[in-house]
Parts: structure tokens; C-alpha cells; sequence
């Protein structure tokens, strides 16, 4: 359906790497990617690594570390001892799924806490080792960020806010030599998808698990966002369907 292939890795090694949400699906691929291409990888996970995924974090430091909480962010942060040299903010819930009438606020809360206030958490607890080596920050992102989807008051809302907190990393930060970025994913076959199947409430939620896209696609796009070529890139919202990687994308 989407047509995309991944993109060549380049290597990677010296850097350090920190991944939320490496636990399974894109975060847990992209990890693996990240350790086959040379990076020492700071793998935080919610709870235990999913079995199904757990021999992705082959290789990394795996912990763990729920974003909500600052002592874990704190600690997580603490571990990259010998510096940081990029921080993935891959870790994010699209729950609740409903009808915004039907939506709990509290819960509502909890998807703006894991979605844009988390990423604040991570992004003001790295500044300091991302500043000093020059570092990155890129922001799993998804075009329910722009356009809004029925039953997704809560996901919708809080990537844009996670949107436009990624803009004001790259107005803030670029003048300390810290890039930021926002990349667009497609819908990919990972456990989020299956909610959004099972709640049935808007045309993403038809689309073929056949048809979703492969984890490795936007996790080898968000790996090379990691090394020195993105540097050249001055736009900070980026999409993995955007011509620059489509031209990189080749069949493997």
C-alpha cells in the first residue's frame, strides 16, 4: 500500500544513543538497528521488554523507565555517563480511543503526559549532555499530529502538541548546537495499530495488517536521522514519506 523500503544505516559508532519506549515494535527495531550499526544504546522500556520483541535489545543497556515519572527520566538520563550524543523520543500512547464526549479527563491527561509533557521531561534532563556533544533529538511524530481523526481526540491533540514542541526545540536549541526533529510515521504494524483495528472509528483502522507498513522502514529513517548526514538538514518536520527517503529507499 505504502511502497516504502528501508533506508541504509550508516555507521554509527561513538555515538550514544538513548530510545524510550524500546519495549517492542518500532522502539525495539530501532534499537536493534542502532546496536548492529556500531551505537552504544540506552534502551528504556515500561515494565519488561515484550518476549516477543526482547531479543531486539540484544546488545543495549536495557532499563527501565516510564516518562511520566521524573526520577525515572532523572535516572535514565544519569545512566549515558560518558555523554549523549542523540535522545529518540519514540515512547507513545494513543490511548484513550473514543468519541471525545466519551473520553475520560483524567485520562485524556495521562495521553498528554506520555506524549508531549514526557518528551519535555526527557528533552530538559538530556539539554545539558546533548549540548555539550553537539547532539539531536528526534521525536517519533505521525500525521495524526495535522489532521484529525475520528476517535482520536486525545492522540491527535497531544502529537500536536508534540509537534509544534519539536519547532520550538529547533527555534531554542539550534543556536546550542542541538538539532531537533519531528518524523512522520505511517501506519506500521506494531500492538498500537491492533487498538486502532479494534476500535474500528475511522479509515485507518481498515486498513490490512498486510498492508501496514514494516517496523524497520521508520526505524531506519529515525537511525538515520542519528548520523552525520542529517546534519546537513535544516527543516525540523520531516515525514518518513518524504522524498528525501523515498530516493534512499531500495528494496533489500
Amino acid at each position: 500500500m505504502f511502497n516504502l523500503h528501508p533506508v541504509a544505516v550508516p555507521d554509527l559508532s561513538g555515538k550514544t544513543i538513548l530510545v524510550t519506549g524500546a519495549g517492542r515494535g518500532i522502539g525495539a527495531v530501532l534499537t536493534r538497528l542502532l546496536v548492529a550499526n556500531g551505537a552504544t544504546v540506552l534502551a528504556g522500556v515500561l515494565g519488561a521488554a515484550h518476549p516477543d520483541w526482547a531479543s531486539h535489545l540484544t546488545g543495549a543497556e536495557v532499563f527501565k523507565l516510564d516518562v511520566t515519572d521524573q526520577d525515572s527520566v532523572d535516572s535514565a538520563i544519569g545512566r549515558a555517563t560518558g555523554g549523549l550524543d542523540v535522545l529518540i523520543n519514540n515512547a507513545g500512547t494513543i490511548s484513550p480511543i473514543g468519541h471525545l464526549d466519551t473520553l475520560d479527563s483524567d485520562a485524556f491527561a495521562r495521553t498528554f503526559d506520555v506524549n508531549v509533557v514526557g518528551l519535555h521531561r526527557m528533552i530538559k534532563a538530556a539539554l545539558p549532555k546533548l549540548e555539550a556533544r553537539k547532539g539531536a533529538i528526534v521525536n517519533a511524530g505521525t500525521g495524526a499530529a495535522t489532521t484529525p481523526m475520528e476517535g482520536w481526540a486525545a492522540y491527535c491533540s497531544s502529537k500536536a502538541g508534540a509537534r509544534m514542541l519539536t519547532q520550538m526545540c529547533a527555534l531554542e536549541l539550534a543556536d546550542r548546537g542541538v538539532q531537533s526533529f519531528f518524523i512522520g510515521i505511517p501506519p506500521t504494524d506494531t500492538e498500537m495499530q491492533g487498538e486502532i483495528r479494534d476500535a474500528g472509528l475511522n479509515p485507518i483502522s481498515k486498513i490490512a495488517q498486510s498492508d501496514l507498513v514494516d517496523p524497520i522502514v521508520p526505524a531506519s529513517v529515525m537511525a538515520w536521522l542519528c548520523g552525520p548526514d542529517s546534519r546537513k538538514l535544516d527543516e525540523c518536520l520531516l515525514d518518513v514519506r518524504d522524498p528525501l527517503f523515498q530516493e534512499m529507499n531500495s528494496p533489500s
